[in-house]
Parts: C-alpha cells; structure tokens; sequence
C-alpha cells in the first residue's frame, strides 16, 4: 500500500509546474512526510504522557498541527472536506507554516533536539508545489501513511531508500547524493563499528553510511536501555553543505529510526584543521566524500597542504578527527595515488 501512495505523489509532482526533476519530487515529498511524521511523534509522546499520568506539551502550536490544517477531521474522526485547497492552501504554506517552523531553530535548546532540525529543514528549503489542488491530493495521500510501528516504519525507509537512489540516477548533479549500498554495506562490514564507538561523515549526503552502520550496529546483540540511547544520540556525527542533501539526510536517518540525528548543515572544510581538538574527533569515519570539486582560496588556508581539489581537502579533514587507532572507511577516485597523496600522507 505504502510503495502505491509513493507512486501517486510522484505522478502528482510530475503533473505541478513548480517540480521539474526527481531531485524536487524527493525535496518535496520530504518535508511532508517529515511533517507528518512530527503529527505521528507527537501523538505517541501524548499517549505515553497519559499513561504515566503526565501532562503532555505539544511542539507545534494548535493551528500548524497536521491534524488541524493539513488534514482536519471531524470530531467523529471522519475526513473534514471543507479543508483548504488551492490558493488559500498554498498562501498558508508559504506565508504562515514555513516561516512559524523555521522559527523553531532560534528557540530550541540545542541542536540535537527535534526542534531544532525542524527550523534547520524549514530555513533551508522551500515550498515548490505551485497548485494548491496538487499539495492537498499529496497531504491526503501522506495522509494514509503511518510511522508507527517498526514494520511500517521498515516500508517507509525502503521506499525512501529507492527515491534517494532514483534521484542519484537522474543526471545532472543527482548522483552526489547517493552511494550504492552494496558497497557502503561492505565497507562498514570490513570496519566494523562497535556500540560504544562514534561514527563520522563529514559529507553526509543522503546518510547512507550512517543510516547502514546504524543497521549494522543495533544487529550486533541485545541492546540494554543506556546502549540504545547511546546508539541514538551519541553514536553518529555528520556535516553536509548542500541544503537538498541535508534535508534528505535527516528525513533518511528519522525513517531509519534516529529520531534528531547529529548531522549539521555546515561547509565542512570551512573548519581549519588546526582548531580540531579531541573532542572533536571519532573513532570511526565512513564517508564518500565529493570529489572533482574545487574551493576557494581562503578555505585552503585551513590545511597544510593546499589544494583546490576537494577530494584532498577531506582526506586531509579526515586524518585528523580520527583518533589514535581509529578506522576509516573512505571512497576515493583512482588518481588518489599519486604524488599529491603521497604529500598528504607524509
């Protein structure tokens, strides 16, 4: 059921005048779903609040609940079909629900909370969806989908697992975002991670890497209540430059089951190599960094050996936030083994 409703929002988005390629139908789709997955959240935080005899205080305010403008139901819990179409529907998405969300990012208490990834998403990407009648057949379909259970929740990162992967075949610039599993699946089978062992991708992507050892991690035995917490909020660590590729990576890792994943929305290599302390560091780096790519003078500046070529700039990052006897699992182009690698290994 779930892989027909995927196919319909892709027919939809196909249909809309605002959405031209699959890198849009995913961004789209994306912070719908990652919205009604906050509806889905919310309500399981209420009903656990209830039968602790606890209060429970909503993060999002009355009118911008899913329930209340997205897909509004009658106190019978039947569909309300006076709900807003057209264009009052898409003046409230863009001029009321986009701007009160982002404001979440100023008035969380840090950034691995839930709040803040919700104002990070809804400051970085925009509403694409030019007809109100368009959005509202997708928020009714969405609407059908629900991440409850591990099962469903299992359906959902498979389905968006695949259009990450038809977004990486798309051409144009589509296959930065994608790594094939396979071969991050036997990369992390030859490092190995261990609960207890951070994980790093300085260029996160899409989160393949992290969001397969985190698959490949919580397999290893039974796990305790403290080494489940520590695998949700302590284990994995990533940045990523590109907004699309950020919004993909969290809305990745919360389908997988990482509720606020670590992954911050920085220029990686803006970060000067001498300001990296212990702290900073990992004892396990996976990651499929850009290569090709060129920088700036001035972010040169930030390593011992300078060159624009982007693919040296992160090898260089990642020797340093990899502690002493810590393991890497990179994916290089061949002509890494040359002179310029040979400098960076010195």
């Amino acid at each position: 059921m779930f892989e027909q409703v995927f196919k319909n929002i892709d027919d939809i988005l196909r249909k809309d005048a605002g959405c031209s390629s699959e890198l849009d139908y995913v961004e789209q789709t994306s912070w719908i779903l990652f919205l009604k997955y906050l509806d889905d959240l919310e309500k399981e935080r209420k009903t656990e609040a209830a039968l602790s005899g606890k209060t429970y205080t909503p993060i999002i305010d009355k009118k911008f609940q899913w329930s209340t403008w997205a897909v509004p139901k009658k106190k019978d819990g039947s569909k309300d079909y006076n709900a807003m179409t057209g264009d009052d529907l898409i003046d409230f998405v863009n001029n009321e629900l986009f701007p009160y969300l982002k404001t979440f990012k100023e008035k969380a208490k840090g950034p691995d909370t839930i709040e803040y990834k919700i104002g990070e998403i809804f400051g970085e990407i925009k509403n694409k969806i030019q007809s109100g009648y368009n959005l509202r057949e997708i928020l009714d379909l969405v609407d059908t989908l629900r991440f409850g259970s591990s099962e469903e929740r299992h359906e959902l990162s498979e389905l968006y697992e695949s259009k990450i992967k038809r977004m990486g075949n798309a051409g144009r610039n589509g296959g930065e975002y994608y790594t094939p599993r396979p071969l991050i699946r036997t990369i992390i089978k030859v490092v190995d991670p261990r609960i207890g062992e951070t994980v790093y991708d300085g260029a996160t992507g899409s989160a393949g890497f992290l969001v397969e050892a985190y698959e490949y991690m919580r397999r290893q035995k039974e796990l305790s209540a403290t080494e489940w917490e520590l695998l949700q909020k302590k284990t994995y660590y990533g940045k990523e430059k590109k907004s699309l590729a950020y919004v993909i990576g969290i809305m990745n890792m919360i389908l997988h089951g990482i509720e606020a994943p670590n992954i911050v929305h920085t220029n990686t290599l803006a970060q000067n190599l001498n300001d990296i302390t212990d702290q900073d560091r990992h004892d396990v780096v996976l990651t499929n960094p850009p290569f090709g790519g060129k920088e700036r003078k001035e972010i040169q500046q930030n390593f011992p050996i300078k060159t624009s070529e982007t693919a040296y700039l992160f090898l260089q990052h990642f020797m340093k936030t990899l502690k002493a006897g810590g393991r890497a699992g990179i994916v290089i182009k061949n002509t890494f083994l040359s002179l310029s690698f040979d400098r960076i290994k010195r």
